[in-house]
């Protein structure tokens, strides 16, 4: 005779009794007439349904309750099988309530001991108070996604390592690409009750907007926060102000020190991507440049050198490294290549090629016999 294999792998015997019971609770449940022959009758189809389930002279639980549904259905009571299924998703609810009761000090001591592997999923995160913040607060959440958001399947396949879903830890989009123009035009504000900033009419000060900016949406999405044209943007404040190479590098140091600072939940640093454009794209070549907020008159495009000069402040600064020479994780710089690219050996391409050599840390778009333009995925997060 089989055995009936429960959830936690113990094996008892089978009872049919048990499912006539489960039944007539379906039935009570939805105030639907009953006889005991009709319960018997269906009680029986069910185990004739999970025949060809057994397996090493055993079924498991859940699959006695799949052939509940399904008899249920084919023999004509859908609503009663609709209570059956609500019945068995609310216990399965309560089971997982009572296993996170229980299961507290484990999550506590597996951040602390560093025996989950969760510990590590995101190699941004140090092993910190704020990463035990982060660590027990996704344990909640993740448990969340998979009784709440994904259907069964994709949970069971998750929790069965048949795939992984990654950032169950965050109930939230994965990343965003945002303008950089906007922030320009509008600066930093918005959120009632919080402190709003005018536009930037300074390099210096539109950095620091740029930190503060990247790290409060950050708070908000689980990966990556982007700006396109980064280089484009910027120079006209360069223009603006007069500024000299030495005042360029340590407004744009100020900027890759600030998005490197672990100020995001779980004491991590803002996960960020720029696009630099290298050349100014033709759809913002004759548009009037903007700082504080206002149009300059000038364009875009008639800051080219002072775009030679933040690129070339900003490779120099990723190429020297931290004070202890150790590379910055942040931006990921992506270049846009077209048909405009130089590819001369000027100061600024030995430059870009020699922190590709040294770090790989560049990413390349290319737009040569493309069909697709830059200006295509200014609202992409990444291009990776």
């Amino acid at each position: 005779m089989y055995r009936v294999k429960k959830r936690d792998g113990e094996l008892v015997d089978f009872n049919i009794k048990k499912i006539s019971d489960a039944i007539k609770k379906a039935f009570e449940a939805t105030s639907t007439e009953y006889n005991e022959s009709v319960i018997d009758f269906l009680a029986l189809k069910v185990t004739a349904d999970f025949q060809d389930k057994i397996a090493d002279e055993a079924v498991t639980v859940e699959d006695i309750q799949d052939s509940v549904e399904a008899v249920l259905s084919r023999g004509g009571y859908e609503h009663v099988a609709k209570a059956y299924i609500l019945y068995r998703r609310q216990r399965e609810k309560l089971r997982n309530m009572k296993n996170t009761y229980l299961d507290y000090k484990n999550v506590v001591d597996s951040y602390l001991s560093a025996s989950d592997w969760r510990v590590k999923e995101n190699s941004t995160v140090n092993y910190s108070v704020g990463g035990l913040i982060l660590s027990n607060s996704g344990a909640i959440t993740a448990n969340y996604w998979l009784s709440e958001i994904y259907d069964d399947e994709i949970a069971n396949a998750h929790k069965n390592c048949d795939l992984h879903l990654h950032d169950l830890s965050m109930l939230t989009g994965y990343c965003a690409g945002w303008s950089l123009k906007q922030l320009i035009q509008e600066g930093l504000g918005g959120i009632p009750g919080k402190i709003t900033s005018s536009p930037a009419s300074h390099l210096s000060t539109l950095c620091n907007q740029m930190v503060n900016f990247l790290g409060i949406m950050q708070n908000e999405w689980a990966g990556a926060q982007a700006f396109s044209s980064f280089d484009t943007y910027l120079a006209p404040f360069v223009k603006v102000d007069h500024l000299n190479y030495k005042e360029v590098k340590q407004c744009i140091q100020s900027f890759v020190y600030g998005v490197n600072t672990p100020s995001r939940w779980g004491t991590q640093a803002p996960f960020s991507n720029i696009t630099l454009d290298w050349t100014v794209p033709n759809d913002l070549r004759d548009q009037p440049a903007i700082v504080g907020g206002k149009e300059q008159d000038f364009t875009y495009g008639d800051c080219k050198a002072e775009m030679d000069m933040v690129n070339k402040a900003f490779i120099d600064i990723m190429i020297e490294g931290d004070a202890n020479g150790r590379g910055f994780q942040y931006p990921i710089p992506t270049y846009s290549i077209t048909k405009d690219f130089d590819w001369s050996p000027t100061e600024n391409n030995k430059l870009l090629f020699e922190m590709t050599a040294k770090y790989g840390t560049p990413y390349f778009s290319n737009y040569i016999n493309s069909d697709m333009e830059p200006s295509d995925v200014r609202s992409m997060c990444c291009r990776l």
